[in-house]
């Protein structure tokens, strides 16, 4: 799944950005692959979303140069997203995660994920 992931990244103002929804059944398996990628991916900025039992589940990681340099903050990106999965969330400025009631709007949290580079 990595592999796939890596070979979707694209290039935006100089950011690597990734966001795609998974097919997984546990966040662990989210949390893993972000944190796998952040390891090889410099100037990463990645949105991963799943529907996991009923419900939508968000990870934001966000390479540090960048909460850095362009003063990026996951925690708070990812309380903006979860808005349109009808959730909330919260975490470091590096890495944030939110819950959602609504996994309906995950592509719509997506493309929305676009929007704020």
């Amino acid at each position: 799944m990595k592999k796939e992931l890596l070979l979707q990244i694209e290039q935006i103002n100089g950011i690597n950005f990734l966001a795609q929804q998974l097919k997984v059944d546990n966040t662990a398996i989210i949390k893993n692959i972000a944190f796998q990628i952040k390891g090889e991916v410099e100037n990463l900025f990645l949105v991963l979303a799943a529907e996991i039992d009923g419900k939508a589940n968000v990870h934001v990681m966000i390479s540090e140069n960048l909460v850095k340099e362009r003063g990026l903050n996951a925690g708070t990106i990812v309380r903006e997203l979860a808005k349109a999965v009808n959730g909330s969330g919260g975490g470091q400025s590096f890495y944030a995660t939110a819950g959602g009631k609504e996994p309906s709007g995950i592509l719509l949290l997506l493309k929305n994920a676009r929007k704020l580079l």
